[in-house]
């Protein structure tokens, strides 16, 4: 099994198509590679199933056009909570003073029903994960490294020939290509346009 990000980011890409087929209404996950790297601590620290069937609580409140979260994200009210209860996912009885409801888990019923996607991905997380710790041990991060983030910092517009766009940390996009699952070519940073005086 290959470990570079197009590979993890197709591992994520089938894992939500697992969720699609439960539930149609589902949109498209437009760049599953923006997942790799990214932490939110009122959504998960870490990229796992669970991780997933979460934002696709998210996916389906969009496209309900449901505002399931308020406090710039951070809290995930009941709206939220209604939704990732049909999708498979436990909360705790009380809502969390600044998250709200996003602290929630698998139900077994919904790991037994993605026990097979929840081991692809898992597979391919940890795989991704040895390749990445092996390829960074000898150089320096600096503080982000040293706390265990994923570095934050400024996310700026990335853009693809077709057109599509995601927002990344330049960090992160230097690692390795993050790849347009529409026209398969690579996401880039503009240059910046110079003004004409």
């Amino acid at each position: 099994m290959s470990t570079t990000p197009p590979v993890l980011a197709a591992e994520l890409a089938q894992a939500w198509a697992d969720i699609q087929r439960h539930h149609p209404e589902l949109p498209d996950l437009a760049a599953p590679e923006s997942l790799i790297g990214e932490s939110s601590s009122a959504c998960g620290a870490e990229l796992s199933f669970e991780r997933l069937l979460h934002e696709a609580v998210h996916g389906i409140a969009a496209a309900r056009g449901v505002r399931d979260t308020s406090r710039a994200g951070r809290y995930h009210n009941r709206r939220f909570l209604a939704i990732a209860e049909d999708l498979g996912l436990d909360h705790p009885e009380e809502p969390h003073p600044s998250s709200g409801f996003s602290l929630v888990t698998l139900s077994p019923e919904a790991r037994k029903r993605y026990r097979t996607t929840i081991e692809r991905l898992q597979r391919a997380l940890k795989a991704h994960t040895v390749a990445t710790t092996a390829e960074t041990s000898r150089t320096f991060r600096g503080p982000a490294a040293r706390h265990g983030s994923s570095g934050g910092g400024v996310r700026v517009k990335a853009v693809c020939d077709c057109g599509r766009n995601v927002r990344v940390v330049p960090s992160v996009l230097a690692q390795a290509p993050i790849m347009c699952g529409g026209c398969g070519k690579p996401f880039r940073i503009p240059e910046p346009v110079a003004a004409v005086g």
